[in-house]
């Protein structure tokens, strides 16, 4: 049991860490951890911004992708890790001002990728996460 938990987490085909599901801080921490590379600071940067801008967000890791939303009304972000970068997920992403750039099969849904030398512009991620906590939340 000891090996166990010294475990690092398996890295699945894009290096999304594989976390087991689960609500709370708790299983966020272990995804941002496992986030190969450059990537897991930018998650600790996307996970204390989504705190800083929605403080009742409530958090889980599902299909071994961060989820943030308000218990009781739905997801409203989520990311996932791929080779190249990493994909923000605004569930009604076609309700927020300016609409994030890339389109999704879902109709509702936009994307925004963040990539290794790209500057993080926090005010535009803070602005997006504020509209989308004020949407109906995405129930999954």
């Amino acid at each position: 049991m000891a090996g166990e938990k010294n475990k690092k987490p398996v890295l699945l085909s894009g290096g999304n860490p594989q976390i087991a599901k689960g609500y709370g801080d708790g299983p966020i921490k272990a995804y941002i951890a496992a986030m190969p590379g450059w990537k897991s600071d930018v998650g600790r940067r996307l996970d204390a911004l989504v705190e800083k801008t929605v403080p009742d967000v409530y958090k889980a890791v599902k299909w071994n992708s961060p989820f943030y939303g308000i218990e009781g009304e739905g997801w409203f972000l989520s990311y996932h890790c791929f080779d190249k970068y990493i994909k923000l997920t605004f569930f009604r992403g076609t309700s927020l001002d300016p609409v994030p750039p890339v389109a999704s099969k879902t109709p509702e849904t936009r994307y925004f990728h963040i990539h290794e030398k790209d500057d993080l512009d926090e005010a535009q991620l803070a602005d997006w996460i504020r509209q989308a906590r004020a949407l109906p939340g995405e129930r999954l």
